[in-house]
């Protein structure tokens, strides 16, 4: 089997359990050499992954509130953040099954190894919260969820260039902005369990955004696209709200974001 059927399979798989446990097989086992790259002829990718029954996908403004206070509350936000960790998982193994082969055979390599890793991190990242979910009663699937990160997705698959910008450089970094203070809203109503699963889930992401950064550069450079420009031009073009602030500075520069790479971009 190669690395491509396996992120096939995981995009055509429904349930997101079972998604989440071939997302960590398919890291594992790229990581243990029992794979190689891609077939000799490559089927074509599904526009949407598959997805079971629930949760049931309503408009971002029917979503329910997050009142921290109570268990269902603190249940209500990771419900939401289980979401988008399943959307990642299927974000990371559409980036290896659309824009993978097309890949220059110099850089296909380490183009794998780095999303596969990324794809077994939100594996990891959505089992974490569906077992705390588990833990507080309302597991993964009994509340509603919206499809915002998936209809992005479907705005930017015709370009590499796009679904690097518009993903981790301004969807999942605007998760660097906003996580700190999830995590001191958590531990402020006494929730040590989940302020810890989202420090876990935060400090890996930086790495997320981070080689999202360095592939941009990178094919930017290949391509011999000025960087910033092209970032201004996707953002202009695919997600025409802006970015919003405020910036988490810190967890970006780690990242590998200069503010002039961003803040000149907002709403």
């Amino acid at each position: 089997m190669t690395l491509f059927d396996q992120a096939l399979e995981i995009l055509q798989t429904p349930g997101a359990t079972d998604k989440a446990q071939l997302g960590l097989k398919a890291y594992s086992d790229w990581q243990n050499k029992i794979l190689s790259s891609f077939p000799e002829i490559i089927p074509s990718v599904p526009m949407r992954p598959a997805r079971a029954d629930k949760p049931v996908l309503l408009p971002p403004g029917q979503m329910p509130k997050r009142r921290l206070g109570s268990v269902e509350g603190r249940a209500t936000l990771l419900h939401a953040i289980a979401h988008i960790e399943l959307n990642a998982i299927d974000l990371a193994f559409d980036m290896i099954c659309r824009f993978g082969p097309d890949i220059p055979a110099e850089d296909q390599p380490q183009f794998l190894s780095d999303w596969v890793r990324v794809g077994g991190e939100e594996a990891k990242h959505f089992t974490l919260l569906s077992d705390r979910l588990i833990e507080l009663g309302m597991p993964y699937g009994s509340l509603p969820a919206h499809d915002g990160l998936w209809e992005a997705a479907e705005k930017t698959a015709d370009h590499v260039l796009a679904r690097l910008a518009i993903a981790p450089l301004v969807l999942e970094a605007r998760g660097l902005d906003v996580t700190p203070q999830m995590i001191q809203k958590l531990t402020s109503v006494g929730d040590q369990t989940s302020a810890a699963l989202l420090q876990i889930i935060y400090d890996e992401e930086i790495g997320h955004v981070g080689i999202g950064a360095t592939w941009f550069r990178h094919i930017c450079a290949t391509m011999g696209r000025d960087s910033d420009a092209t970032f201004a031009h996707f953002v202009s073009e695919r997600f025409p709200g802006g970015l919003k602030k405020p910036f988490n500075h810190d967890a970006r520069q780690a990242a590998g974001l200069e503010r002039h790479f961003y803040e000149t971009l907002t709403s």
